[in-house]
């Protein structure tokens, strides 16, 4: 009884067109351990490429990116959303999630630098952020500091040269760093105030200045394990592989600097 059923269960795959390797295909993909990673938004492009190598040597890992701002990502997991992993913009998220019990295990990873762009065009030169006060700036694009690291970062720096008041009206608020690199690539902004890292992702924006890193604190990138994870080893796995030399490899080829 049972090998008649089977040969009505393989027939009906027949013919449907369905082949017994993709059911195999599809058993596989049924088992594989998705582990749920919240990261900065200005990670993006060197984590999907880490991810590609990843998941060649971990064929039973699918990881899924859930992008946005440090400060979103970490009041979503302090509210319970699902996450294995954090990769923060900066160190007052993972602080904040440290603090709440939420963190089983972190490490520094990266470091950034913040610095200004204008459309690649712009004939414009700039050799202070104090010039964002003149009349040849009408916009200028900060990520919300409330938020964003990248927006906090800049409002230090433009509050320790003084001008963040005077700057008030002129201020397009982003929610995150790609954003605000977006206003100016489309021209709705003159000016943003981006990592390094995000500058050179586009073709339409040029790096009109360097911050200097004594007027905001460091850009330091922590990556942290969620202690609610249900998957605690494939998520200790992934934390150590982003750590190693072929993954740092990659996030220094997008402008990263190693924190050791």
């Amino acid at each position: 009884m049972l090998k008649k059923w089977a040969m009505l269960v393989l027939s009906f795959l027949l013919v449907s067109g369905i082949s017994v390797s993709s059911v195999d295909q599809v058993q596989a993909a049924a088992k594989k351990t998705e582990i749920i990673v919240s990261a900065a938004a200005s990670l993006q492009d060197s984590l999907d490429k880490i991810a590609v190598q990843y998941e060649k040597l971990h064929p039973d890992i699918d990881l899924v990116f859930n992008y946005g701002a440090s400060g979103t990502l970490q009041k979503q997991i302090e509210q319970g959303a699902p996450a294995d992993l954090f990769f923060s913009a900066g160190d007052k998220q993972m602080t904040a999630l440290i603090d709440g019990g939420l963190i089983s295990e972190n490490k520094q990873l990266l470091k950034n630098q913040l610095v200004l762009v204008v459309p690649a065009n712009s004939k414009t030169v700039i050799t202070t952020i104090t010039q964002l006060t003149d009349k040849a700036f009408k916009k200028v694009a900060v990520g919300q500091p409330e938020s964003v690291p990248a927006g906090q970062y800049a409002q230090q720096s433009l509050t320790a040269k003084k001008v963040w008041d005077t700057l008030q009206s002129k201020l397009v608020f982003a929610k995150d760093v790609r954003q605000v690199l977006s206003y100016v690539e489309t021209g709705n902004a003159d000016a943003g105030f981006v990592y390094k890292t995000d500058a050179l992702t586009s073709k339409k924006v040029k790096i009109a200045l360097t911050v200097g890193g004594h007027v905001h604190k460091a850009i330091n990138y922590p990556v942290g394990i969620i202690k609610e994870s249900d998957h605690q080893a494939e998520a200790k796995a992934f934390y150590n592989y982003v750590q190693t030399k072929a993954a740092g490899s990659i996030f220094t080829s997008y402008g990263f600097s190693l924190a050791n």
